[in-house]
């Protein structure tokens, strides 16, 4: 398993999401609150991608710890964003630990992450994988199920599906091949973030101006909530829905 987090609202520095908090990514990386079975710890890489000045977004990956890097803090406190992806690994056993394994995953404007396993892997998803084209095959980011998850998921965004749909579809089509999976994806373009909740914990915490979604609580604020499973948030910095995953 995996943490996440994605943040969309007025610029915030970096570090504000991953140190600062009680319980932001960095304490998170070694002492999460629910692994539900998927490790302990979250030390097989990290990942924040941000997007600066309503450009495509810029990321920072490495296949280390988060608390050993020590480079990102100054980073993280001298660059603000309005809209942030995030992510701490647990590789899965046998799946590589390399930086191009760590979210966020990207293309052109579009950032995901995969708080989860694919039960079965790989075999399971051979039939799915089939369905994609074979330079995607060829060029998946590492041999991982989150990285395949983002092949399918960015492979119906390219053919024009809503984003909500996209992720919708994929979840449906993966829980079928592989039950029991958890399947808790996190898709953005900046300005609208698409969450699902299939197997894993999500929590959201809304302002009039913001909104930050997080597999768990950064901190003790009162306006946190557990977003129930087996629904899909679309979310952007005023506005929150949440509705059926698998009617979506």
């Amino acid at each position: 398993m995996c943490r996440h987090l994605a943040y969309l609202g007025p610029p915030v520095p970096l570090r504000s999401l991953l140190y600062d908090p009680a319980h932001g990514l960095l304490p998170q990386s070694w002492a999460p609150w629910d692994m539900r079975g998927g490790g302990t710890i979250n030390a097989d890489g990290f990942g924040v991608g941000w997007y600066p000045g309503g450009g495509d977004p810029v990321r920072y990956r490495r296949a280390q710890p988060l608390w050993s890097d020590t480079t990102l803090p100054e980073l993280a406190a001298a660059t603000a964003a309005g809209a942030v992806l995030a992510a701490v690994r647990s590789a899965t056993v046998g799946m590589p630990v390399q930086e191009t394994a760590a979210a966020p995953f990207a293309e052109g404007r579009w950032l995901f992450s995969h708080n989860g396993v694919v039960r079965g892997w790989p075999d399971v998803l051979v039939p799915l994988a089939a369905g994609l084209p074979v330079r995607d095959l060829l060029t998946l980011d590492a041999p991982t199920d989150a990285a395949l998850l983002w092949a399918l998921v960015r492979h119906r965004l390219r053919a024009g599906e809503d984003p909500a749909r996209a992720v919708a579809a994929t979840v449906a089509a993966v829980t079928a091949a592989a039950p029991g999976s958890r399947l808790n994806l996190l898709l953005t373009d900046g300005a609208t973030v698409v969450a699902s909740v299939a197997g894993h914990a999500l929590s959201l915490r809304r302002t009039p101006e913001s909104v930050l979604l997080a597999s768990e609580p950064l901190d003790d604020d009162p306006g946190w909530r557990t977003v129930p499973d087996g629904q899909l948030v679309v979310a952007t910095a005023t506005g929150v829905r949440l509705r059926d995953l698998m009617a979506a």
